[in-house]
């Protein structure tokens, strides 16, 4: 009796814990509301009906280096994309798998002996759908794909589609950019990770158009998180690193398939030279709030990816749109 008591009095100081939490705490461990760590890694965040929806990949298991790799390629097992729901960008409640991985085909996409990297989730409006895409790799990245998936209810389950190669192009590390006229683009690393591409889609979002845009030629950029403030599109990206962090660095432009404008380091302070050692993954415009913005960035733990770490950061435009992110201990997302 005692040690039912016990435990009974321990699980309510946790879940009076996790309601009580008023605070981001950059590379903490990140509990849901059950009390479990978010395993949302690489995401992306989709606002729909006035809830968050963080979508991202499930990193479970044991650790591994694929043999005979030029490069530090450790991975898990690919476990599918998962879904937390919030109201408040604080409290997390796990929805479950959205996208299962494949145990049994090997030959299939979403073997858990491929990769699935980066799923972003946007609402079509005409259609009444949300589709989702990401990046489909064979264990040595030679594959370079991009793929697609479709669901009625934003948690889903999604239904996958397939992969291609846009237009023909290597496709890695990405991002989905909806702009406020309904239009969407893909942004994609492509070229071996020597030059970024912007694609327009479909109306439907399930495919890609020939609008496609060479950027940042040759200059070897990945982890691509795209925002707009004042009507002026931003692309935050990474070097190409392997497992470890490096700059940031942020480009502009006026037109989104136009003429891209590229700058410097984003971030100030300690740190700052490896994004607070911390890779992009998505730029995350607050509901409700007039240019409030969270830049949101993944620690690898190469050795232990199921150990990686989330870091949410303000980011913050002065009066002349230049973009600053500054590392906080802690911070809250003020009412």
């Amino acid at each position: 009796m005692m040690k039912r008591l016990s435990a009974l009095w321990l699980l309510m100081i946790c879940m009076t814990g996790y309601a009580q939490q008023k605070h981001i705490v950059p590379g903490s461990v990140w509990h849901d509301t059950a009390g479990n760590p978010v395993n949302a890694h690489g995401g992306g965040i989709l606002y729909y009906n006035g809830v968050y929806y963080w979508y991202g990949e499930i990193k479970k298991g044991v650790t591994w280096k694929v043999p005979n790799s030029n490069w530090e390629n450790y991975r898990v097992n690919a476990g599918g994309v998962s879904c937390y729901t919030s109201r408040d960008l604080l409290h997390w409640t796990y929805k479950g798998v959205a996208l299962p991985s494949v145990t049994t085909d090997s030959t299939a996409d979403l073997h858990i002996s491929k990769v699935i990297e980066r799923p972003k989730v946007i609402y079509n409006k005409k259609t009444g759908k949300f589709v989702m895409w990401m990046h489909i790799d064979s264990q040595d990245y030679s594959y370079a794909r991009s793929g697609v998936a479709v669901s009625d209810k934003p948690e889903g389950p999604f239904r996958y589609i397939g992969s291609v190669r846009p237009n023909g192009n290597m496709a890695r590390d990405m991002t989905i950019f909806q702009d406020d006229n309904g239009k969407a683009y893909h942004f994609y690393s492509s070229e071996e990770n020597q030059t970024m591409h912007i694609c327009e889609l479909t109306d439907d979002y399930l495919s890609h158009t020939t609008n496609d845009h060479r950027i940042l030629i040759q200059q070897a950029r990945e982890a691509p998180a795209v925002c707009k403030y004042n009507n002026r599109f931003y692309l935050f990206s990474s070097g190409c690193t392997g497992w470890s962090p490096n700059a940031a660095s942020y480009a502009t432009a006026d037109n989104i398939m136009g003429q891209w404008t590229e700058h410097g380091n984003p971030c100030k302070g300690t740190d700052a030279d490896s994004t607070y050692h911390a890779q992009s993954t998505y730029v995350l415009p607050v509901q409700g709030k007039k240019d409030t913005y969270i830049f949101m960035a993944d620690r690898w733990n190469k050795l232990n990816l199921e150990a990686s770490r989330y870091i949410w950061l303000p980011l913050a435009f002065d009066q002349e749109g230049k973009p600053a992110i500054l590392w906080k201990d802690k911070w809250e997302v003020k009412n």
